[in-house]
């Protein structure tokens, strides 16, 4: 009985998932705990970033912070993901985590809950935005922390990033400039 509730909640997602049309028709909790649905970032072009704070690319931080910076007067937003998926480099609470990245990287982009970003508590915007299904180009497991997907200002997923593309690496530049036209 258990396997075919399980096969039938992991059918509902499936179906979920490739009805979604884009970022849009997913809602996160922000850092502080509210639904932020993401449909409120309509018309801006995004970079969402799965973070962690004790990772070996925790530094790029503050490159998202620079690049947040320079082109958040032209419609573009960082929205930061805060996962422990990986050797446990985020095990912070909310609170924690929020903490952190002020007063080390004076972070002011929008930062979200801590979601798991793999496995089978895998967020439904991680399964959205991995799904091969979905976006053969962008789409397969995430690697590790810092996997960077660009979206456009429709909510369509532009371009993956892998973690030691740093933010403000050439090709991330262009594509967002691109995006931004």
């Amino acid at each position: 009985m258990r396997r075919l509730i399980s096969a039938v909640i992991l059918s509902l997602l499936s179906i979920t998932i490739l009805n979604a049309a884009s970022i849009y028709d997913y809602t996160m909790n922000s850092i502080d705990g509210e639904p932020t649905p993401l449909s409120s970032f309509k018309g801006k072009v995004v970079l969402l970033v799965n973070v962690a704070s004790r990772c070996g690319y925790t530094p790029q931080y503050a490159g998202l912070e620079r690049l947040y910076e320079r082109y958040k007067d032209r419609g573009f937003v960082i929205i930061g993901v805060p996962a422990n998926n990986f050797m446990h480099q985020e095990p912070g609470t909310n609170t924690e985590i929020k903490t952190f990245c002020k007063t080390k990287y004076d972070v002011t982009f929008p930062m979200m809950s801590k979601v798991s970003v793999v496995g089978a508590d895998q967020d439904p915007l991680y399964q959205y935005l991995t799904s091969k299904q979905q976006d053969p180009k962008a789409g397969g497991e995430i690697k590790w922390n810092f996997t960077k997907f660009l979206i456009g200002k429709n909510g369509e997923i532009l371009a993956r990033f892998e973690p030691g593309v740093t933010p403000e690496d050439p090709t991330i530049i262009s594509a967002i400039n691109a995006a931004l036209q």
